[in-house]
């Protein structure tokens, strides 16, 4: 049922700003205001910040200041007064492989935690936020469901490919490069090529990787405007996605529209299936689990699996796929799929969005892709009939851990251990030739806790595809993997290493069997075995005493809930 929507008053519309700015004693708050540019008039009108996660860091986020000030132009021209302000990001592509990543995980909640103490404390009415790059898009939409503030997400929007010898290339071409220069099937000059075309300009990595995947996840959600997820950075398209955000906000703030009316349970669903359907990133599992922690919603590992065994992956986009963000965006982008999907029956139509309307009032009207299009299959001749992303249990993993499967590496593994205490040695002996055919990759001591801050493993994987190994090897860690990485791969393994999972107690010739079919992954030792070895096993001493990081492991959850670090306070 739609939201009834009550009559709204002048100071309804500025329920926080007007205890900032109301009466004599705010004089000063007003006199502060007006050295940044408020006018008399200003102070009558709903307050909108606008988050920017503008930065230089990263061609993710270098033209989002440009965004910002659209979206500011959109909350002003519809009798709002914008505040722009900055948030952090971090770039997963520059600090792959370092212990820098370290810190990619921790700057969500930090991106989280820094837009909830300036909306709050500032007094604002709503918000448009902005995001780039991976963590940016769960941290933003962390923090609408904690202040429960009318509210809009804007993806800044996808890169375009480069060009090596006629053909498409993108960051994760350059991180594969790195393997097959390893493996001598490129020379110096080749590499040097790759790496100084696949990157063109602003925008996140081009294919069904993280960023693209949780953009279409929070369009799904209904926390965005139609077709935001789709969009190149540097188009009309996407300006004008940011000047109706900041309308929009607007619009939420007169009819008394919050997100917690929008990220309802269906809704979290319908970001699930949308993400299957895409064959999206691993990642979505855990930022997912965490923005509906955030919303008050229940949602656990089990849900994937649940909606995965109805749901067909479609889209056969980067980095299993063939074709990139761009190209799906030329074809119609999520809106089409979405009508597919809500067509049948795959996704609930009735619930609410930042348009004011329904998902299926929103869908009304959508052309459906062109014909002859090859990047999104038809319902009868499906990509994968069901999930790709696979929720394993086992003896390695009590507590859930999470593959990507998508049929073209096969549906079981099994294989001997070669064992890793770190990314960085794993990474040294992939490419100096010591991980051969028939071994499972153990990286660990790389979860929330352990790592701490969970790296993502695009170095190992890219490198094992680079070397020609990515049918031959599988890998397991209790970290996680990027969107890029693809392969025999399985992350999040619950209990990490750190607190004792039976990842920690795992020798290198270990028999380990991963089943997708039975949806378990299992060390092939006795039970008795790995009783002695946990008895035997001590806690290594933490990697990080001070700091951020720190105090992340000090309050982060499990990655099967989320990797949170507001759940235990």
């Amino acid at each position: 049922m739609k939201k009834k929507l009550p009559l709204k008053t002048s100071n309804d519309t500025r329920k926080y700003s007007s205890i900032y700015v109301e009466g004599p004693e705010r004089a000063p708050s007003r006199a502060m205001l007006r050295a940044v540019g408020f006018k008399d008039e200003d102070f009558k009108k709903p307050m909108i910040g606008i988050a920017s996660t503008w930065s230089m860091v990263t061609p993710c986020n270098m033209h989002i200041d440009k965004l910002a000030i659209e979206a500011a132009c959109g909350a002003d021209g519809a009798g709002g007064k914008s505040i722009i302000f900055n948030t952090i990001t971090v770039s997963d592509g520059i600090s792959m492989g370092t212990l820098g990543m370290r810190y990619s995980l921790v700057s969500r909640e930090v991106i989280a935690d820094s837009i909830e103490t300036v909306a709050a404390g500032e007094g604002f009415d709503g918000f448009v936020a902005i995001g780039g790059c991976d963590k940016n898009m769960p941290g933003c939409v962390m923090a609408m469901a904690r202040l429960n503030r009318p509210s809009v997400f804007v993806y800044g929007g996808t890169i375009m490919p480069g060009i090596y010898c006629g053909r498409p290339v993108d960051i994760v071409s350059v991180f594969e490069a790195v393997g097959a220069h390893a493996s001598r099937t490129i020379n110096d000059e080749e590499l040097k090529s790759i790496e100084s075309c696949a990157i063109p300009g602003p925008g996140s990595c081009g294919g069904m990787y993280t960023a693209n995947t949780m953009a279409s996840a929070i369009e799904a959600l209904g926390m965005s405007l139609p077709n935001s997820s789709a969009q190149a950075a540097i188009s009309h398209e996407k300006n004008m996605d940011c000047l109706n955000a900041g309308a929009a906000v607007m619009n939420l703030i007169k009819n008394g529209i919050y997100p917690r009316d929008i990220m309802t349970r269906k809704a979290f669903e319908n970001a699930i299936t949308v993400v299957i359907a895409l064959g999206g990133s691993t990642n979505a599992v855990l930022h997912l689990l965490a923005m509906a922690h955030a919303a008050g919603v229940q949602l656990s590992l089990d849900d994937f699996t649940r909606i995965g065994k109805r749901v067909p992956v479609l889209a056969d986009l980067k980095p299993s796929g063939k074709y990139f963000m761009s190209q799906f965006c030329e074809i119609g982008g999520l809106t089409p799929l979405m009508k597919r999907l809500l067509d049948k029956g795959l996704i609930h139509g009735d619930c609410l969005t930042v348009t004011g309307k329904t998902v299926e009032e929103n869908l009304k009207g959508v052309k459906p892709f062109p014909n002859g299009q090859e990047i999104v299959a038809p319902f009868d001749n499906p990509i994968k009939k069901d999930s790709h992303i696979v929720v394993l249990y086992g003896n390695l993993s009590t507590l859930g851990s999470v593959a990507k499967i998508t049929g073209k590496e096969g549906l079981s593994f099994t294989g001997k251990a070669i064992v890793f205490d770190s990314e960085e040695s794993c990474l040294k002996a992939i490419l100096n030739g010591k991980v051969k055919k028939g071994h499972v990759i153990v990286i660990r001591y790389e979860g929330p806790k352990g790592g701490p801050g969970m790296r993502e493993m695009l170095s190992p994987t890219s490198a094992v595809m680079g070397r020609g190994l990515g049918n031959d090897v599988a890998l397991i860690t209790d970290g996680r993997f990027s969107g890029g990485s693809h392969g025999f791969v399985v992350g999040h393994i619950t209990p990490e290493a750190y607190e004792g999972g039976v990842i920690a107690v795992v020798k290198d010739g270990d028999s380990i069997t991963i089943d997708a079919k039975k949806r378990e992954i299992n060390l092939n030792v006795p039970q008795s075995e790995i009783k002695k070895r946990l008895a035997a096993w001590k806690r290594p001493k933490p990697k990080a005493n001070r700091g951020v990081l720190a105090k992340y492991a000090q309050l982060v959850t499990s990655a099967s809930e989320g990797a949170v670090t507001d759940k235990n306070l």
